[in-house]
């Protein structure tokens, strides 16, 4: 019983706050202009910062784990692989490339970052696992979409150097590097950055959960139920039952264990349909799977947590 109340003291919070943005958004408190307002401003501004504290307050030497990052980014390819090796049993193919996005992309910042502060009280080891597997998010995002967009044999060149563009301009990749060479310069902080820096990381977590419960239609959680099944099962149970045990394996516990099962379990993040819709494809698929594991994955990773909590592995 003690594990599982801190499996759900871990997740359900979560939960609870993008649950409020849906009901904000249905009372009229939020509307879509707000919504992406407050999106921008969280992607933008709060989690940088929060990213930035948490590194900056740290041992860089401590904390930097060249094995675990390389850990994250190998995974990361090879569920990608593997998700495109299944799409390629859907008849219809102008579904594959939402099907193989949406399989592989988790909101590693956002909700990860959400899970292990309820845990651990701080980021953790997001930032580490963010920097081996978000930037190759992006990269493979483009290329799949650009390969499988409906009516087109070729990639789309300009797609993908406007991606890398944004992977090296990316706002939480940037807070990240800046707080590793902030703690490696050893530089202190002012009393009065640091209230100000923390009083805005503060707010990252709730305003992103609540801007995310709030920026896509449910409804349509129901549309091409087949592939989003398939799609939302690959990203909430299979690609962590198959690496979840190789982590535990190559000796990653704690920390280090929690991040790598938010990279592999957490919810399809939002932005994949509106990459989607931008490189041309319909955008309806990636909806239903975002909304089905973002409800699914309230349960799933309490489950995963409870798992690896009963074995002692956190």
């Amino acid at each position: 019983m003690e594990n599982l109340i801190f499996s759900l003291n871990a997740t359900i919070p979560v939960f609870i706050l993008m649950v409020l943005g849906v009901l904000f958004r249905k009372a009229g408190l939020m509307d879509s202009r707000f919504v992406d307002q407050m999106n921008q401003f969280v992607f933008k501004a709060a989690l940088p910062v929060l990213l930035f504290e948490d590194l900056a307050n740290s041992d860089f030497f401590h904390v930097w784990d060249t094995g675990f990052v390389l850990f994250c980014f190998g995974v990361t390819l090879i569920g990608i692989l593997l998700a495109a090796c299944i799409s390629m049993t859907l008849k219809d193919k102008g579904l594959r490339g939402e099907f193989i996005q949406a399989s592989y992309r988790s909101s590693a910042a956002l909700l990860g970052i959400a899970f292990i502060k309820n845990i651990y009280g701080n980021a953790g080891m997001a930032p580490l696992m963010i920097i081996g597997s978000v930037p190759l998010y992006n990269v493979m995002a483009v290329l799949v979409l650009s390969f499988t967009r409906p009516g087109q044999g070729k990639m789309d060149g300009q797609a993908l150097r406007g991606t890398i563009r944004g992977v090296c301009t990316n706002p939480i990749i940037l807070g990240i590097l800046a707080g590793m060479l902030w703690s490696v310069l050893g530089i202190p902080q002012p009393a009065i950055m640091e209230k100000t820096v923390s009083s805005l990381s503060a707010v990252a977590t709730p305003l992103g959960l609540m801007a995310m419960g709030a920026s896509f239609n449910w409804e349509k959680a129901g549309k091409a139920m087949g592939p989003a099944l398939c799609a939302s099962a690959i990203k909430l149970l299979g690609l962590t039952a198959v690496f979840l045990p190789i982590a535990v394996m190559a000796g990653f516990r704690n920390e280090q264990l929690v991040a790598i099962l938010v990279m592999l379990g957490s919810a399809t993040t939002v932005s994949c349909f509106v990459m989607a819709r931008n490189m041309g494809h319909e955008g309806v698929l990636t909806s239903s799977i975002v909304a089905l594991t973002t409800c699914g994955s309230a349960f799933t990773l309490t489950l995963w947590l409870y798992i690896i909590r009963s074995m002692g592995l956190i």
